[in-house]
């Protein structure tokens, strides 16, 4: 009988980047997982608890709880929704006004991981069998790296992809200036930060930006739009789902 495992694509994936939750699919089913997705899922409430609008978030939160209650494990494909998830939920709901909510989201927590992470610990495998012909850089992303301590799974992932070669940029952990709404509350610094990390990329002469974050990655490809250089961006998923 098949593992099953549920995945979360998150607002930003399924409305922009669909190709990564598929890619994500694709990787998990070629390591002997059964994927549901269910159709009732919308988003983990990260934009409105970031915003203040808690009320709203714990409407979103209670959904989410809903929907994913007898999931044996959540997958991710990004690091700030998985911290949303895993950590602040349990900030949402004060146990003295919520503790259903709050039993519910400790329940939860557990069984919800980041895609790179679970790969690497539930699934134990480093190598997925990727094939990609290209040089790459990884940026960091906030959230995975500072709320999970995720820095050197990724890398050793791309490390046993055929063909990529991996190039380290010298301010690979140095935030891409998104930050969700901060980046539309401070463009100036938003725009000056996501500058220092084109010009990390540049430096180091890759093709391609990898991440796995999304809304990093959106930021990143944005800013090197705009400077009109031939640099794309991929998500993790979308790197090992290659052959």
């Amino acid at each position: 009988m098949a593992k099953r495992v549920s995945i979360f694509v998150t607002c930003i994936v399924d409305q922009l980047f669909p190709k990564v939750g598929l890619a994500m699919a694709d990787v998990l089913e070629r390591l002997g997982y059964e994927v549901d997705f269910p159709e009732d899922q919308t988003c983990c409430g990260q934009p409105a608890f970031n915003t203040g609008y808690r009320q709203e978030a714990c409407q979103v939160a209670r959904h989410f709880l809903k929907v994913f209650r007898d999931s044996e494990y959540v997958v991710v494909p990004s690091g700030s929704c998985t911290s949303m998830i895993a950590h602040h939920f349990h900030d949402l709901f004060p146990a003295d006004e919520a503790a259903g909510d709050l039993r519910a989201a400790d329940a939860l927590a557990p069984r919800v991981w980041e895609f790179s992470k679970f790969v690497l610990e539930v699934a134990g495998v480093d190598d997925v069998g990727a094939r990609l012909q290209d040089v790459v850089t990884y940026h960091d992303s906030c959230h995975a790296l500072r709320e999970f301590g995720i820095r050197d799974g990724p890398r050793r992932l791309l490390a046993n992809v055929r063909g990529l070669e991996l190039r380290e940029m010298d301010a690979a952990e140095e935030c891409c200036g998104f930050g969700g709404t901060f980046s539309i509350k401070f463009p100036e610094i938003s725009g000056g930060m996501a500058g220092t990390k084109i010009d990390s990329i540049v430096r180091t002469g890759a093709q391609t930006v990898v991440s796995v974050d999304s809304s990093c990655l959106m930021q990143i490809q944005g800013a090197l739009s705009r400077a009109a250089l031939p640099v794309r961006t991929m998500h993790l998923a979308e790197v090992l789902a290659s052959r």
